[in-house]
């Protein structure tokens, strides 16, 4: 049984479709890269010397990184919105009667040269940030805030777009021209079109102090999981970690300028040393230096910031009409609704608290046994003893498991592999193109007849400059309409092993590089007419489903033989060790699925509440532990997967969304059943779910796409099944 991976995937979008988001609050924009010149691109002033000012001479269009500096990003970020305020003006003040072609198209076409520029600048302070960027970060939220903001609040545009959507039965549009006007529409009426002056100044304000907000939040969590790592001078504490991670730690401590070791955090609650160091101690504090972060009133606390934004957002929603920004999100999600959210978690949530609560009992149990002083299981026991336990249910210790998941094989050999078998496409390294961190690689994609596709950027390894997690991104998207190739990066925060050593995984990490390639092949796949639709354009609560999907190829079977071999010896996975693994993977799923249930809840409880009811600074953490106990997810032992102040999901593109993780499961596991039903790991199977879903992006409604891959709608039971959920006589 596989775990949620919390990976955040950034929605993408190109031209005027990335400026026309409604509550973006300065979060990545994604867009396409030109492949056509353009004579206002070629007359920039400073093209010459600012690369971002220019098209890209490198293949698909890939950012020309070795040539990219700092000083770039403002001057291309002003030049683009001049160019797309010309645009728009043209657009808007057109004296034609309005049409599909001279307002929705020209509008997907406008703001080309600021979006490449943003999506080139979002990744990158993304995955490798510093304080030069991260300046420029906080001086260009307000400001494309205010650009979004001019157009979205255009009353000539809009009146252009409504008549058109008024107009639209006699179009005589095709269907994904229709939906892309429908669309647009929309998107101005949930961006403030329709609102009185007042009403919009108000907006203009708000949506500028959230960018702001935004900024700050991203950038205070990085500095504070930086400064919350823990040194350690004994060596000795250190007894019962690797030998490689303890001589990563002690690089880490060489580079801070420190003697002795230090252990860097992760943005989760938990952390992956807890499962294995014996010293309870030291497992103690960097679990409470882990649970602290962004709380401990320092320069780096968010709660002011959280608190801030929660009610500006609440404020937006109620001057749009809603409840509740809850309300604003889940209307356009597949959700579609508040009461249908909070239905699916209360439903899971009892049964997989208890779950855990019996898990908890065995490992209690074990301390009693084994611990020589008896202690209460507390939360920093957790994954020490769940480790031990594991070892002696199934004879599995994960440092028996790791030496046959070598990152180069796992990657080439797994989840290329199941690549080709399934679509055809195969991937080779291109050395020869730059990137903006050595550690970063380049593979080229070839489709099954040979023809390029576009490239991925592997970016694989932890660092002080990148934010946690791990996601998919995008540099650019094909559409028919720009006719651009798509580049895309995937991105993990895997600790780096010592020069020379091999990057050995946990099975986890694996399953979260199936995961984050499934997001990769939404993008290579992109095959739709306009950039607004291309590629991950889907609803939140739908775009997790094909990347959960492709993780069922982690193990199966003709997958799993392939890449599971020994880094040394060459040698496949014992077919023992293989079964005891496998046996295993339901284990824990109670801890598992009631820290994610616990997150999603309170993230839904935070953006559910409206007015006076929203908590205060200084009462968010007395807030998080009311919501558990009102929902009986109040069990110490297992915390939050993340708590309120260093919750960056929900302070981005997941706000209220962050249940999407399990509501795409459900048509996941749905979509497992589908595979083995009908011959599984085979070119036919792989096609036809490109066809039908993965090329697609938003062009259809999501819901519609999924019934024309499955041909049925979602049972939930697979989903519940799959996490031990069912009681027996259901199961």
């Amino acid at each position: 049984m596989k775990a949620l991976k919390m990976a955040p995937t950034l929605l993408l979008a190109g031209g005027m479709t990335a400026l026309l988001s409604a509550c973006s609050e300065g979060n990545d924009m994604q867009s396409t890269t030109q492949s056509e010149s353009r004579e206002t691109v070629e007359t920039f002033p400073d093209a010459d010397t600012n690369p971002l000012l220019r098209l890209s001479d490198l293949p698909y269009g890939m950012p020309p990184f070795d040539r990219i500096r700092d000083e770039h990003y403002l001057p291309a970020h002003e030049r683009g919105m001049e160019l797309h305020r010309e645009e728009i003006e043209a657009i808007a003040g057109n004296p034609e009667p309005p049409t599909f072609e001279n307002t929705i198209v020209a509008m997907e076409r406008a703001g080309r040269e600021l979006s490449r520029v943003r999506s080139v600048f979002g990744n990158v302070t993304g995955a490798h940030t510093n304080d030069t960027l991260q300046a420029v970060q906080r001086e260009l939220a307000p400001q494309l805030a205010a650009h979004s903001d001019a157009i979205n609040l255009d009353p000539e545009l809009f009146r252009r777009v409504d008549r058109l959507y008024r107009e639209r039965d006699s179009l005589e549009l095709d269907a994904e021209s229709e939906r892309l006007l429908e669309r647009y529409h929309t998107g101005f009426v949930r961006a403030g079109a329709q609102l009185d002056s007042t009403g919009q100044e108000r907006l203009r304000s708000i949506n500028g102090r959230l960018a702001e907000l935004s900024a700050d939040f991203t950038q205070r969590v990085l500095a504070e999981v930086n400064d919350s790592a823990v040194h350690v001078e004994d060596r000795e504490q250190l007894d019962g970690l690797s030998e490689s991670r303890i001589q990563a730690a002690a690089a880490e401590a060489r580079e801070r300028g420190l003697e002795g070791y230090v252990i860097t955090l992760l943005n989760t609650s938990g952390q992956p040393p807890l499962s294995s160091l014996h010293d309870r101690e030291l497992r103690e504090r960097i679990h409470r230096a882990s649970l602290s972060r962004g709380s401990r009133g320092n320069e780096h606390d968010t709660r002011d910031v959280v608190h801030e934004t929660l009610s500006l957002r609440d404020e937006r929603a109620r001057l749009l009409g809603y409840e509740s920004h809850a309300d604003f999100i889940l209307s356009e999600q597949t959700a579609g609704s508040i009461t249908a959210v909070n239905e699916l978690l209360a439903d899971l949530a009892p049964v997989a608290v208890a779950n855990a609560r019996e898990e908890g009992e065995a490992l209690q149990q074990l301390i009693n046994e084994t611990a020589p002083e008896a202690f209460d299981l507390a939360s920093w026991d957790w994954a020490y003893y769940t480790e031990r336990l594991r070892q002696q249910r199934f004879s599995l210790d994960d440092a028996e498991v790791r030496p046959y998941f070598a990152l180069e094989n796992v990657l080439v050999d797994g989840v290329f592999f199941a690549a080709e078998e399934l679509f055809g496409i195969r991937f080779e390294r291109r050395p020869d193109l730059p990137t903006y961190h050595p550690d970063v690689e380049v593979w080229e994609a070839f489709d099954a007849d040979g023809t390029g596709m576009g490239l991925m950027l592997g970016d694989f390894y932890a660092r002080s400059s990148k934010r946690g997690g791990a996601w998919m991104n995008s540099y650019s998207l094909h559409s028919g309409l720009l006719g651009d190739y798509s580049v895309v990066g995937n991105h993990m925060n895997i600790s780096k092993p010592p020069e020379g050593q091999p990057t050995l995984m946990s099975f986890s990490e694996v399953t979260t590089l199936f995961h984050e390639f499934g997001h990769v092949l939404h993008g290579l796949f992109s095959d739709v007419q306009y950039p607004r639709f291309a590629g991950t354009s889907v609803p939140r609560d739908f775009v997790e489903y094909p990347s959960q999907v492709f993780e069922m190829w982690a193990t199966w079977p003709e997958v799993l033989e392939n890449y599971a071999r020994h880094h040394e010896t060459g040698e496949p996975i014992p077919q023992e060790m293989l079964e005891r693994m496998l046996e295993a993977e339901q284990f824990n799923e109670g801890f598992r699925t009631t820290e994610y249930l616990a997150a999603s809840i309170v993230d839904q409880a935070l953006h559910q509440s409206s007015g006076n009811d929203i908590p205060l600074a200084t009462e968010l953490m007395d807030f998080e532990a009311q919501v558990l106990v009102a929902t009986g997810l109040d069990y110490a032992p297992v915390p939050p997967r993340y708590r309120i102040p260093y919750f960056s999901h929900i302070m981005g593109g997941y706000s209220a969304g962050y249940y999407s993780y399990i509501w795409s499961e459900v048509l996941d596991a749905d979509s497992v059943e589908w595979f083995h039903e009908n011959g599984g790991l085979n070119r036919e199977n792989g096609q036809h779910f490109r066809d039908a879903l993965l090329s697609r992006g938003g062009s259809r409604e999501a819901m519609d796409l999924y019934r024309d891959f499955a041909g049925r709608d979602p049972e939930i039971e697979h989903m519940l099944r799959r996490r031990g959920l069912l009681a027996d006589d259901e199961s």
